[in-house]
């Protein structure tokens, strides 16, 4: 433990409870403004992002991809006598890929001089928080705290997972072998990922979305889009449809009583089953509100600067609520080191926040939905490009979706924009970058964009926009 210093009361100047994207992005720049912080994890370092949610999706997705490149690939030129998905050696490799950034976080604390307390962490008061590890307790003080703790896959009674044949998107990056049919609880971003893959990887799968659609934050485009080409895939998608309960009998078969938006029942067996119905923050036995930290429905309440009813405490990331993004989180970060280092601080504004959906064709959003602009009163203009006339899409045989661009009618500046399509989530920089400067239609249409490259099909939405503004 660091010792006090002869100018001060406590320990540290910034304990950041949580090692995941907001944690780590905190007390690295705080450690770059000269403050003395410490961290404290009880899991491995990087959180749930790096070790069981965004950076093993992904690996696990850039497999999907290959596997089915490997299918298409005679229409390539290539001729593969014989290929077969080795899904344990997709899983490995994923692994490998998480323990590589886990490691990397922890170098990046260390070279930055940020202390590392292994243990589960509570706070004791407004200054203090206790350390629990198997081999000691510790009690630490500092001036200001900040709670990153993330959170976890939201679990129901209805369907009560066993981890083997019921699980959630942790237990789903980890199997050993690809269920034969597999139903997938949830039409979120979490769910279509997992379905994606694993119908890539050979299963059976069944989206089941309560909702009328699935990611119903999106645009309504975007999701019939994506659902229309999921099922061109082969996944059947059922929405304005909920499991009221499920079962597994002796021989692991899990049965799902499914009630349609009609009233009509159903019983769906499978193999296995995903429970994706979102994220339940992980604030119990913080102590929170006990020091005077309030909670909303388990979430922590902050103000617009991410401070919590405590002043010297605050929360970022999965436990604000919000927006469940990493990103979302390490710009919190920025923020409260921002006041911490006694400059302005605005606040994040989520309409300037991008949403990733890391399937194939992607999504990729910013800002407001056509719905959420008309809603606030927005007359937007609108303008769309189809991948199909892209040259570039047609090149690597992808021309599924499409850009579609909302822009205020009165000052032509961006209000949302969302596209569909290979390479979504690269695209989306531009818009996001766009949407932050207040870029209007007339600015983008006059933009030049290199060809043949996907990133056209922005310019052209932008013209398609301006088109329609008479």
């Amino acid at each position: 433990m660091s010792q006090k210093s002869s100018t001060s009361a406590f320990d540290y100047d910034l304990v950041v409870i949580g090692s995941g994207p907001g944690g780590h992005e905190a007390a690295l720049r705080a450690a770059g403004e000269g403050l003395r912080v410490c961290i404290v994890e009880k899991g491995p370092l990087g959180g749930v992002c790096v070790n069981w949610g965004c950076i093993p999706t992904k690996a696990l997705l850039r497999s999907a991809e290959v596997f089915r490149l490997a299918g298409d690939a005679s229409t390539f030129g290539l001729d593969i006598s014989s290929a077969s998905v080795d899904h344990a050696r997709a899983v490995k490799r994923s692994r490998k890929v998480s323990l590589l950034m886990s490691k990397g976080v922890e170098s990046s604390l260390k070279k930055n001089g940020v202390e590392i307390l292994r243990g589960e962490a509570s706070l004791v008061d407004e200054h203090h928080v206790k350390v629990v590890s198997d081999s000691s307790t510790d009690r630490v003080s500092a001036r200001s705290v900040i709670v990153a703790a993330g959170g976890r896959s939201r679990e129901i009674p209805s369907l009560p997972v066993d981890r083997r044949s019921i699980v959630t998107s942790h237990e789903a990056l980890a199997m050993k072998t690809p269920p034969r049919t597999l139903l997938v609880i949830g039409g979120g971003a979490i769910g279509l990922e997992m379905a994606w893959y694993y119908q890539a990887a050979g299963s059976e799968v069944t989206v089941i979305e309560m909702m009328p659609r699935i990611l119903p934050q999106e645009d309504r485009d975007i999701s019939a889009g994506l659902e229309k080409a999921l099922k061109k895939l082969g996944i059947n998608v059922l929405c304005g449809a909920g499991v009221e309960k499920a079962s597994v009998d002796d021989s692991g078969m899990v049965s799902a009583a499914v009630k349609s938006a009609d009233g009509s029942q159903t019983v769906l067996e499978a193999d296995c089953m995903l429970v994706a119905v979102g994220v339940s923050p992980n604030t119990e036995g913080l102590n929170l509100e006990e020091v005077g930290v309030e909670l909303d429905r388990g979430f922590i309440r902050t103000d617009h600067q991410c401070r919590t009813a405590v002043e010297n405490i605050f929360a970022i990331g999965d436990v604000r609520g919000g927006m469940l993004l990493a990103h979302k989180a390490s710009a919190e970060a920025v923020q409260v080191v921002n006041l911490l280092a006694g400059r302005e601080a605005e606040g994040v504004d989520e309409t300037r926040i991008p949403r990733c959906v890391y399937t194939e064709p992607a999504v990729a959003s910013v800002g407001l939905t056509e719905e959420q602009a008309r809603r606030e009163g927005h007359d937007p203009l609108v303008g769309r490009a189809l991948f199909a006339a892209s040259g570039k899409a047609s090149a690597y045989g992808v021309r599924d979706g499409f850009v579609k661009l909302l822009f205020d009618r009165e000052s032509g500046a961006l209000l949302g924009g969302h596209v569909l399509g290979h390479g979504a989530v690269e695209l989306i920089g531009e818009l996001t970058l766009a949407r932050e400067l207040e870029v209007t239609a007339r600015q983008l249409a006059r933009a030049v964009h290199a060809h043949p490259t996907l990133s056209e099909s922005v310019r052209e939405a932008a013209e398609d926009a301006l088109s329609g503004a008479g």
